[in-house]
């Protein structure tokens, strides 16, 4: 069903996609869809891990560096294969307390591969602020610290222990790093110590490619 609606999708866009087509596409009854989900936000849900389960895995024996842009090149395959993907991908994080398992899958995946590579956890805080929504292919701020509690989801974040079992790179990160509840750039974030190192982080790049070509 969920490839059938991520087909859909890439003809027509996410706006226009309805139980009713998916349905006629697979040859059943609208009724039939929902026992797999239960409204249209568990659908898209789906999709997203559907096609974040497209992204490459990591290449075995590569450094971080490599590993980490080869896997953010993957993920842009996979945007331009499914141009839907980012706008939905945004929408639905900011209507739910977290992202999807498959996008915590792979967020808690990068965080690891940045820690085998020496990164300190500030370091590893700071690099997916700078990274954001790149990891996934587009440009948009995309890591949360702590997402709010308040925020509505179609179904409920599993308890702490639970998230820290499953996703134990992000919950060692989450609770490593200081909060500042009056942050815009991730709960709770230091938006101008943020925007500042990404900044000087950009800098030094152009520095180090114009000593390059010098």
């Amino acid at each position: 069903m969920l490839s059938a609606a991520v087909a859909l999708a890439d003809e027509g866009g996410a706006d226009a996609l309805s139980m009713r087509k998916i349905a006629q596409r697979l040859g059943v009854v609208p009724m039939a869809l929902y026992k797999h989900v239960a409204n249209k936000d568990e659908l898209l849900d789906g999709m997203i891990d559907t096609v974040v389960g497209e992204i490459d895995p990591p290449v075995e024996g590569a450094d971080w560096r490599t590993t980490v842009r080869l896997r953010v090149l993957s993920a842009r395959r996979m945007l331009l294969r499914h141009p839907w993907a980012s706008a939905v991908i945004e929408t639905r994080m900011k209507e739910r307390p977290a992202p999807t398992p498959a996008v915590m899958a792979y967020l808690d995946e990068m965080i690891g591969v940045f820690r085998a590579g020496g990164f300190s956890l500030d370091l590893v805080h700071h690099a997916m602020h700078v990274m954001g929504s790149r990891l996934l292919g587009f440009s948009q701020e995309l890591f949360v610290d702590s997402p709010s509690p308040a925020a509505p989801s179609s179904s409920p974040s599993p308890p702490p222990e639970e998230m820290a079992a499953r996703y134990p790179n992000i919950a060692e990160l989450a609770g490593a790093v200081a909060h500042d509840a009056g942050s815009v750039v991730g709960a709770g974030c230091d938006d101008q110590y943020e925007f500042e190192f990404a900044l000087d982080l950009t800098l030094d790049g152009l520095e180090r490619l114009r000593d390059a070509a010098a």
